[in-house]
């Protein structure tokens, strides 16, 4: 249960919306051909001092739905074997519903209206996000539908770097090259990168 404190502030701040960190690997670039092979989403929530911190994550190995491309140069770039035996990959309808859930009930808890999706050049994973939703026919996404937080253009404007890798640095956030490029760990970076920006913004002008 979240603290009625930590509700409040995390709805004001955001103007009623949930920042939800999300990142996803895929076999391509178009959304609506091309598979979801792995998603995660990490909640957020202020602390009794203020502070924004990551407290939960969500990830799941998705299975590439019928007919889905899978295009090798992706797959190569990400390392992922869409079909090696230990990934336990479940089916994109059960991986998104099993993501959406813990988002929704977060909403509810902060008083918020709906998620906003936080990510390293957003776009790219709420239109996987929206795609994959709508394949499965999820009515009722958390996530608003073109919205979003860009944690490229907040690091490049509070520390002058737009790659992950090198703004996690600058914010002296621990980076792993060879964790790099899951949904997982790329999730929960971006989300202290995010939680980093926001408290040195809040922290400089006070409330």
């Amino acid at each position: 249960m979240i603290d009625d404190n930590a509700s409040a502030k995390i709805a004001n701040r955001f103007r009623g919306f949930l920042p939800v960190v999300v990142d996803v690997e895929t076999a391509g670039f178009n959304p609506k051909r091309d598979a979801l092979l792995e998603i995660a989403a990490v909640l957020l929530q202020f602390d009794e001092q203020g502070q924004l911190h990551p407290v939960e994550t969500h990830a799941c190995h998705v299975e590439p739905f019928k007919g889905a491309n899978l295009d090798a140069k992706s797959l190569e770039f990400t390392g992922i074997d869409p079909w090696h035996p230990f990934r336990m990959a479940k089916p994109e309808d059960e991986a998104m519903r099993e993501i959406f859930q813990p988002v929704r009930r977060a909403v509810k808890e902060s008083a918020c209206t709906r998620a906003i999706l936080v990510g390293h050049n957003p776009s790219f994973d709420l239109n996987f996000v929206n795609a994959a939703a709508d394949r499965c026919k999820i009515k009722r996404n958390p996530f608003h539908p073109f919205s979003s937080f860009d944690t490229a253009t907040l690091a490049g404007l509070a520390f002058g770097q737009t790659v992950l890798a090198r703004a996690a640095k600058a914010a002296n956030i621990a980076w792993d090259q060879e964790q790099a490029h899951s949904a997982k760990y790329d999730a929960e970076r971006t989300a202290e990168l995010f939680c980093a920006i926001v408290n040195r913004w809040d922290s400089s002008v006070g409330d």
